[in-house]
């Protein structure tokens, strides 16, 4: 059983003071995140970045919040020790139940990607109904439903787990008749209750982005947390006073807890991004 989440005069591991010439640290179970890297390399050019992806681990959707917080303590814990001046939990299913717990523990600014996600859903529904896909733990805590509600209580939420889609997409698996069959099994009941607005509510899913678009219409609009995560992690550089002065391009390392074709192959083809450096280590 994982352990329980060290103490608060223990658990914040950063060695040095925040300065702006240090990366961000992104991390989500696997290659999900990287739509989240994506978002801020062309939002913020000039900052260095360092991508944990947990793919030994992944999902983490069907795991328990113990085993998820534990997780994700383990990784904020390697990026502490990489001297990262802020960390993106760039994992919803995190986001949800890691985040409240954590965000109380460390000092350094930790983003999620739900609030920015659901502020952008709020602002963009015309009817007031709005649905969201995620995974089972996302759904099941109701992170999108309870964010959306706190900023308008009139807010229909209509919401759907989707447990088969990060394996799709982790197995490579964008554009085949077996995603597409699971899309529908997984969307159509919320069209028939007329939502105009859909929170992609995985950092996995603006891969299958074209794909679900095809499907609900352009009549209906698509909240991209990633996009929307890289927005809030502008501000909050600003806010913190961390942004980068340099000119020059920004880096990026990718970490993998086990090695990934597929994640390499996927990253470089889908969201044309190319790492600087790579390791893949054991979090064990």
């Amino acid at each position: 059983m994982p352990s329980k989440i060290v103490q608060p005069s223990t658990c914040n591991l950063q060695r040095d003071i925040p300065s702006q010439s240090h990366p961000i640290g992104v991390f989500d179970s696997g290659i999900g995140g990287l739509t989240v890297v994506a978002a801020l390399q062309h939002l913020l050019p000039h900052e260095n970045i360092l991508y944990v992806g947990d793919t030994a681990r992944v999902p983490y959707g069907g795991k328990s919040a113990e085993t998820i917080t534990h997780y994700s303590q383990e990784i904020i814990d390697l990026l502490l020790r990489r001297s990262c001046k802020m960390i993106v939990i760039a994992c919803n299913t995190a986001s949800a139940v890691a985040v409240p717990t954590l965000k109380n523990f460390y000092k350094i600014p930790l983003q999620g990607v739900i609030e920015p996600g659901a502020a952008a859903a709020a602002k963009a529904t015309r009817s007031g109904k709005i649905g969201v896909i995620g995974t089972k733990a996302t759904i099941t805590r109701n992170a999108y439903s309870e964010t959306l509600h706190a900023l308008d209580p009139k807010l229909k939420v209509i919401s759907q787990a989707c447990p088969l889609l990060v394996p799709a997409i982790e197995e490579g698996w964008i554009e085949d008749e077996i995603t597409d069959s699971i899309l529908h099994r997984y969307l159509d009941p919320m069209l028939s209750q007329n939502i105009d607005t859909l929170v992609l509510g995985c950092t996995h899913y603006p891969l299958l982005k074209k794909r679900i678009a095809a499907i609900v219409g352009a009549h209906i609009a698509l909240v991209d947390s990633a996009e929307n995560c890289a927005t809030q992690v502008e501000l909050l550089l600003s806010e913190k006073n961390l942004a980068t002065s340099s000119k020059d391009n920004g880096t990026l390392h990718i970490i993998l807890t086990d090695r990934s074709e597929s994640f390499l192959h996927l990253a470089e083809k889908r969201l044309h991004l190319h790492a600087d450096s790579f390791e893949t280590i054991s979090l064990h």
